[in-house]
Formats: C-alpha cells, sequence, structure tokens
C-alpha cells in the first residue's frame, strides 16, 4: 500500500512539474492575467462590485469557485487530522487519574476503581506529568482573548471595505483560543468549545458558501452570481454582490477558525485531548 502511494505521489508530481512548463514567465507582461484580467480587476471592481478591497473582490467574487474550494481543503484537512489523530482513539478505564483542588493544590490520586470528583466541582483533572502554569500569564492572556476575538471579528467584517476577510479573521479568531489552551491547558479550552462543537462549526462554514451560491440558482442566476439575490436582500444587483462577498467570508472565516482549533487540539495532545503542550 505505501509503495502504491508512494508511485501515485510522485506521478502526481511529474505531471504536475510538467504542467508548469506551460505556465506563462514570471512576471510576464504579455500573459493573460497581466493583459486583460488584472486591469479589469483594478479599473471595475468598485463599479461592478460595490467593494474597495479588490483582493477580497477577487476572492470572494470574480473566483468564488476556487476560494469555496480552498475552504473546502481547509475542512478536509481539520477532518483528516481529527480522524487519524482523535476519532478512534479512547480513553483508558484502567488507568490512575490525577484530580488537583482548585483552591489548595492538593491533588488525589483515584484509582480505576475508585471515586472521582464530580467535573463541575472544585477539582480539575490533570496529567501526571502536571506544571502549574504561570498566574501571570494565564491572567493577561484571559484579558487579551476578548480584544483578540472582538479585532477577529473586526477583520470579517470589515474585511471587503479595509484589509482583512474570512481567511484572516478566522486567523485571529482561532489565536485568541489557542492562546487560552497555551495559558491556561487544553482542557480548558475543550470544557469552553467540544470538539464535536468544532466540528459542525467547521462544517457549516463550507455550508453557508456553498448554500450562499446554490441559493442564487434558485433566483434565476448561476451557482455563486450573487447579484441575482438583490431581490432577496431588499439590494441593488450591485449592492447584493458586496453583501454576497461578506456572506461567504463568514463561511470562510468559520471553517478556518474551527479547523485551526481542532488541528491544534489533535496534534498538541496526539488526540488524547489531555493538557496539550
Amino acid at each position: 500500500m505505501k509503495k502504491l502511494a508512494s508511485v501515485t505521489i510522485l506521478l502526481l508530481g511529474i505531471m504536475l512539474i510538467a504542467i508548469t512548463a506551460e505556465f506563462p514567465r514570471w512576471g510576464d507582461p504579455q500573459s493573460p492575467a497581466s493583459t486583460y484580467l488584472s486591469p479589469h480587476f483594478i479599473e471595475k471592481t468598485i463599479e461592478e462590485t460595490s467593494v474597495p478591497n479588490i483582493v477580497t473582490a477577487v476572492l470572494g467574487d470574480y473566483r468564488g469557485y476556487d476560494t469555496m474550494f480552498e475552504t473546502t481543503v481547509v475542512f478536509c484537512a481539520g477532518a483528516a487530522c481529527f480522524f487519524i489523530l482523535g476519532a478512534f482513539r479512547r480513553e483508558d478505564d484502567d488507568q490512575i487519574r490525577y484530580f488537583r483542588h482548585k483552591d489548595t493544590g492538593v491533588v488525589l490520586k483515584v484509582k480505576p476503581n475508585g471515586t472521582r470528583p464530580n467535573s463541575r466541582s472544585d477539582f480539575e483533572r490533570i496529567d501526571p506529568t502536571w506544571t502549574p502554569y504561570d498566574f501571570i500569564v494565564s491572567r493577561v492572556a484571559s484579558l487579551m482573548i476578548p480584544f483578540i476575538q472582538l479585532f477577529g471579528l473586526y477583520v470579517v467584517a470589515h474585511g471587503h471595505h479595509s484589509p482583512g476577510g474570512g481567511f484572516q479573521g478566522g486567523v485571529i479568531l482561532a489565536a485568541g483560543f489557542l492562546l487560552l489552551a497555551l495559558s491556561h491547558n487544553l482542557r480548558t479550552l475543550s470544557a469552553r468549545v467540544s470538539n464535536k462543537t468544532l466540528g459542525l462549526m467547521s462544517a457549516s462554514g463550507v455550508l453557508i458558501y456553498a448554500g450562499w451560491g446554490a441559493l442564487a440558482l434558485l433566483f434565476g442566476g448561476n451557482f455563486l452570481d450573487y447579484s441575482v439575490l438583490g431581490v432577496l436582500l431588499g439590494l441593488d444587483p450591485i449592492a447584493a454582490r458586496s453583501m454576497g462577498i461578506l456572506i461567504v467570508e463568514i463561511g470562510v472565516a468559520l471553517t478556518v477558525m474551527s479547523t485551526m482549533v481542532i488541528i491544534y487540539n489533535n496534534v498538541a495532545s496526539v488526540g488524547a485531548y489531555d493538557e496539550g503542550l
């Protein structure tokens, strides 16, 4: 099986390298991108989409198919990470567990058949190799996280009018979650947002993107043609394209944010979902 996979990868690599020979030269002023595509985007983006950020207009509208499949690839990366590391891993019921009293620091060692403290009690579960987290770092991180999340939402919501968008905003939003896991521990993050919720959010982002594009078909347009949705939104076709870009960017941000956290959860704990790094 490994030999077959290696041969397949080798053949695909050779094919991709061979195809690159057909590409225009780097910076070729006579390439299709330089002769009519780029000038059209630069001169017509505002007129056609009412979006000042040309990059976001290209990503979310002019080449919406490409961005939709990029979002799908991000979702598949998170799903693959989950199925390889975490989906089939089960916690051993015969292992000894450790619980730490949050106020006193007293650690309980509970045997496999012993009584475990209630998960909502003053005890928190810890790993055998637990080391105290820095008080100042954890408190400062707790103060920073709301502002990081707020900035992430701004980057998503304002991405089609200023630098930003779904990919950038999703990464910033995910950074807030990862900071919580790093400054406290992975169990603290998992208690606030479970892997199941993250998986649903990741899939929802792709569905929002594809669903909004498919909705255009019901209104007589092409797939991802947001202009026909002006009837639904109460906007003219050009403003509808701007609003359509915002909606698909929200889907992108949702998938990117949740997928990044899924990948971190599984890689940092090797699928065990313990304290992590």
